[in-house]
């Protein structure tokens, strides 16, 4: 259980980093497109001039930035099932540890990325002043549905993993 949790707050640390990373280095419409609405539309004539605009180191960063989160994304998952097979898990083990960890991960960018650093600081503001004063920035839920499918993702998702793992169990 110690690895399991541990593997959880690294996916929540390794979530928040990409996100202040490509926050930073990269606005792009795969950033924007998990804002509100008024937001998009006033980010959408930067983001169109952005895309113009030549590869540059900062660019280049922050798609370096997102590939190493996508990587040690995936390894949590790995990790979890290389120590998994080392103890013997059974399916249900395996699904369990999978689903404990994207729970955790999932917790975290609701109420931790929508509800406290969507809503409560500046931080996106910082980044992109010409969205100061939208009400977009206040409105917690405006992204329910999304959030939904990614819940049920992450059952079906654990149950593929658990089922890989028990697979290839020795």
């Amino acid at each position: 259980m110690g690895l399991t949790l541990l593997l959880s707050l690294a996916g929540c640390a390794l979530l928040f980093f990409a996100i202040w990373g490509v926050t930073v280095t990269m606005p792009t419409k795969l950033l924007a497109k998990n804002f509100p609405e008024d937001v998009q539309e006033r980010l959408r004539p930067r983001l169109e001039q952005w895309d113009h605009q030549p590869m540059t180191f900062r660019r280049v960063l922050g798609w370096i930035i997102l590939i190493l989160f996508c990587l040690a994304y995936v390894g949590l998952f790995v990790i979890g099932g290389i120590d998994g097979l080392r103890h013997g898990f059974a399916f249900w083990q395996f699904f369990l540890r999978f689903l404990i960890i994207g729970a955790v991960i999932k917790a975290f960018d609701i109420i931790c990325l929508d509800y406290i650093l969507l809503t409560k600081t500046r931080f996106f503001q910082h980044y992109f002043p010409e969205t100061e004063g939208c009400a977009g920035w206040q409105d917690f839920g405006y992204n329910r549905r999304q959030q939904a499918r990614q819940c049920v993702m992450i059952l079906i998702g654990s149950a593929l993993t658990a089922g890989i793992f028990t697979l290839i169990k020795p």
